[in-house]
């Protein structure tokens, strides 16, 4: 399964959740690591006019092997000093080709996929690249086990050079994500000469792909990338690239301001990014941002009482209101969310501000009485979040404070925290009646949005689900419908019938309510004056090849 979140993606740390926990009163008121350290050529310097680009951040990758990569650390830098098949074009989520030179040719049964390849592309030591090199790189991801190999593993029966520049890769079952998750950074070509196959057979600390930049030296604070000269593509618009990693994001704030690194991303709290907008405003520096596709909910479990009624889910969802809890936990630094799809997708429609709107406590008062609850016998729910998160918690915070106003005792909420290992041990074993959530998407398809959560390989009406997505996320929830739904988009090819599909499943996600979308985060990256061309893509990637000043 897809991880529930990243801790290096967290947006800020525990010593500022006094400060923002003010928010949420208001409201009440008024309603060491160790890292070999790898040395290819020369050290690390400061941009000083050399035509290099100096990022900070305060993200430490744990490994720069793809095949074993799985946190936005890591894949953030395979992604910048590799290439995929496809692609995503800045700011969009349709894939293209990059190392294809054509969307796959997919058999009637949608089983095989043949896709043709791009030729004279050589790796960073040189060695050619073809279908041959090709079909390694995914076995080697498939088969050395790393903790993203499910996502090949679990659909690719078999893959095959078919010619020289020919890939054919048969599938286990009808998969029409395919060609977007072949757009994973981490299902990138890699060296045959530098690499093998084989379980745990990995190489953290070198990087030997296709892509625009060549690593130059890996230490323990920072990293360098060379310009690769010999790049089959557009070359880069910088001379290079000098990462450094700061210990906080408090130095990271600090280093932007003076000077210090050309541009800044993740990870920034949101107090500092909402100061260093406003100084851009003024002119100081530029602040680019971007929409992502991390999305946050509210787990419903439909195994505890009183929960198993759906009037009682439908109720928390009207409740809740979302632009507030944007302005008041997040700064505004977000989106409300209505649909467990993100707005970044062509497919999602806004279904729960169509039926539950906002902060709509009389629609959820009426909800509750119909299910047979009063404010002398309301209905009482705990709300769990990992330790690790203050935003979780202040979301918490929130919901308690906002049904303690406005829900006249029919609805009350208990907080309660738990530490994160204990927490997403637990989730799957029914413990947690409400939980709050983050999902990071591995590849931008409604699927990834849909099956990890919905899907259900055993269950019944009575039971609830025994074994899948919404097991492990849960909700315990399970709709044979919807099992039907889901195995529907993903064997069908035409995108229009796909769409009205997605369009079914969320209308059943609206009524049925096991979880409740509340916000689509934004990515921001800042830069300073003359630095020009910062892109983020949707997977929350900062984007090398185009910056320079």
């Amino acid at each position: 399964m897809t991880r529930f979140s990243l801790s290096a993606r967290q947006w800020s740390q525990m010593t500022k959740l006094l400060s923002l926990l003010g928010l949420c009163l208001l409201l009440v008121a008024s309603c060491s690591r160790s890292q070999q350290v790898t040395t290819i050529s020369g050290a690390v310097k400061t941009s000083t006019g050399d035509g290099r680009i100096s990022v900070g951040t305060t993200l430490y990758p744990r490994t720069l092997d793809p095949a074993d990569a799985y946190e936005l650390a890591s894949l953030g830098l395979v992604y910048n000093m590799s290439d995929r098949l496809y692609t995503y074009e800045p700011g969009s989520t349709e894939v293209k080709p990059q190392l294809a030179t054509a969307l796959p040719k997919v058999s009637q049964d949608g089983l095989t996929y043949t896709i043709p390849l791009r030729q004279g592309v050589v790796f960073h030591d040189g060695t050619p690249f073809d279908a041959k090199a090709m079909a390694f790189s995914l076995e080697r991801f498939i088969k050395n086990g790393g903790k993203p190999s499910f996502l090949l593993a679990d659909v690719v029966a078999s893959v095959k050079a078919t010619s020289e520049y020919e890939l054919t890769v048969q599938l286990k079952k009808p998969f029409a994500a395919f060609p977007s998750l072949l757009a994973f950074a981490g299902v990138c070509p890699v060296s045959p000469k530098a690499y093998e196959i084989g379980a745990e057979k990995f190489q953290p600390n070198i990087f030997i792909g296709t892509g625009p930049y060549k690593l130059a030296r890996y230490g323990t604070d920072s990293l360098q990338f060379d310009v690769f000269d010999k790049y089959w593509g557009e070359k880069p618009a910088n001379k290079g690239i000098n990462l450094q990693i700061l210990s906080s994001p408090a130095n990271l704030y600090n280093s932007f301001r003076t000077g210090a690194v050309d541009v800044a991303y993740l990870s920034l709290e949101p107090d500092q990014i909402r100061s260093l907008e406003k100084s851009a405003k003024k002119g100081d520096w530029q602040a680019i941002s971007a929409q992502g596709s991390v999305v946050s909910y509210l787990v419903l479990n439909r195994n505890q009482k009183p929960l198993d009624k759906p009037e009682v889910r439908q109720a928390v969802a009207a409740m809740i209101d979302r632009p507030l809890m944007n302005e008041r936990v997040l700064l505004g630094q977000a989106s409300p969310l209505y649909s467990m799809v993100p707005k970044t997708l062509e497919v999602s429609q806004p279904l729960f501000k169509e039926k539950y709107g906002d902060g709509n406590v009389d629609t959820a008062k009426q909800l509750l009485t119909s299910a047979g609850f009063s404010q002398e016998n309301p209905v009482k729910l705990q709300v769990w979040y990992p330790s690790s998160s203050p935003t979780r918690s202040l979301a918490a915070q929130l919901l308690k404070a906002y049904a303690d106003k406005y829900m006249d005792g029919m609805l009350q909420f208990e907080v309660n925290v738990v530490d994160s290992a204990t927490f997403f041990r637990a989730i799957a074993k029914s413990f947690y009646p409400t939980a709050l959530l983050d999902w990071y998407p591995d590849f931008l398809d409604a699927d990834n949005y849909i099956q990890p959560f919905l899907g259900c390989d055993k269950g019944s009406d009575a039971k609830g689900c025994e074994q899948g997505g919404s097991q492990t996320q849960g909700s315990f929830y399970y709709n044979e419908i919807m099992n039907k739904l889901i195995g529907n988009q993903r064997q069908e090819q035409n995108p229009q019938v796909r769409k009205k599909i997605f369009a079914n499943i969320q209308a059943q996600i609206a009524t049925d309510v096991p979880y409740v979308p509340l916000w689509q985060n934004k990515d921001y990256a800042f830069a300073r004056k003359g630095v020009s061309g910062v892109q983020l893509n949707p997977t929350q990637i900062l984007i090398y090849q185009a910056i320079k000043k």
